[in-house]
């Protein structure tokens, strides 16, 4: 039986980051956490691939509805850039209608949800994604 692979996953925002962590042994991913885009979220999202002894850093890769890469989609890659050093492997997963799709699932739970709640669940669905295209 192959090592498990621990994978942390970015769902990047401008304001917030949204976390999410899995395992290719159990190939489920949870909501983690939300990062705060304020200057120090570089070192946050650092402290989280360590203290998870993340082996892949799966960051969402938004397009437009035609496929092609957008505005953000240069503000990712610009921020994935600066975890090269961080992470020990760094891949893209598509992100499309991830958020919309978060909100849907928060709302079916019919309890208060914030925005960061929102940014953490997209963050779990790209990653369940990310699971389910590689290791299933």
């Amino acid at each position: 039986m192959p090592k498990p692979i621990s994978l942390v996953c970015l769902d990047v925002g401008e304001k917030r980051i949204g976390v999410a962590v899995g395992q290719t042994s159990v190939r489920i991913a949870v909501p983690f956490d939300t990062v705060e885009v304020d200057g120090n979220e570089i070192e946050s999202i650092a402290e989280i691939i360590i203290q998870e002894k993340a082996d892949i850093l799966v960051i969402g890769y938004p397009r437009n509805q035609s496929g092609e890469p957008t505005k953000q989609t240069q503000f990712v890659q610009d921020f994935a850039d600066k975890l090269t050093d961080i992470a020990p492997k760094i891949v893209f997963q598509d992100e499309s209608l991830t958020s919309v799709i978060a909100e849907q699932q928060l709302l079916s739970y019919k309890r208060p949800y914030t925005k960061a709640d929102i940014d953490a669940q997209a963050a779990t669905i790209i990653l369940q994604d990310y699971l389910e295209a590689n290791y299933a």
